[in-house]
C-alpha cells in the first residue's frame, strides 16, 4: 500500500490510524480538517480546499485521512486501498469529549485558529453518522473508486491486527 484513503465517523480513530500507518510505511499523512477549514472553523472557497488537496497529494505514496465527498475525485482514482472505521457511535461521542478535555489542541489534525470545541452540532452529526452521512459517503465511494480494495476495521483488536501486517519501521 502506497495511497491509502482513511474513511469514518468523527472520533473513529482516523487520525490516529493515519499517523501510525504512515510512521509504518514511511509515508506522508494528509490531515484533510487543515485543508479545509479556515480559522475559527470557517469554510473555505471549494476551489482552493481542492487545490490544497490536490498539492498535498502529488507524491506517489500517501496516508490520506478524511471524509470529504468533494475530494474523492482526487484521491480514490489514485487510491490502492481505502480503509473503513467503523466504530459505535458510543465510543465516537466518547473520544471527542474526552479529546476536548484532556488532548484539547495537540492533535495533528486540528487546523490553526480552530479551538477543540464539541457542540451540539458536532455531537448530533456523529449520532447520526451511520444512518444519514455514511451513505452518501458509500455512494461517492463507489462512484470514485468502486475497484479499490476496501478494508472495514471495527475494533481495536481488527485494528491491531491490521497494523501487524504492515512492516515495523
Amino acid at each position: 500500500m502506497r495511497r491509502v484513503v482513511i474513511l469514518g465517523c468523527s472520533g473513529s480513530g482516523k487520525t490516529t490510524l493515519a499517523v501510525e500507518m504512515g510512521n509504518r510505511l514511511g509515508l506522508p499523512v494528509v490531515h484533510l480538517d487543515p485543508l479545509y477549514w479556515r480559522p475559527g472553523w470557517q469554510a473555505p472557497d471549494t476551489a482552493g480546499f481542492l487545490a490544497r488537496v490536490a498539492d498535498a497529494l502529488v507524491g506517489d505514496g500517501w496516508v490520506s485521512e478524511g471524509n470529504f465527498r468533494e475530494t474523492f475525485p482526487l484521491r480514490l482514482p489514485r487510491a490502492d486501498a481505502v480503509i473503513v472505521l467503523q466504530r459505535s457511535r458510543w465510543l465516537c461521542l466518547w473520544r471527542v469529549l474526552w479529546r476536548a478535555v484532556f488532548e484539547r489542541n495537540s492533535r495533528p489534525d486540528l487546523p490553526a485558529g480552530c479551538p477543540e470545541h464539541p457542540d451540539w452540532p458536532l455531537l448530533k452529526f456523529i449520532w447520526r453518522f451511520k444512518r444519514a452521512t455514511w451513505p452518501n459517503i458509500e455512494a461517492a465511494r463507489i462512484a470514485h473508486g468502486a475497484d479499490v480494495p476496501v478494508i472495514r476495521l471495527r475494533s481495536n483488536r481488527e485494528i491491531a491486527s491490521f497494523l501487524a501486517t504492515l512492516p515495523p519501521r
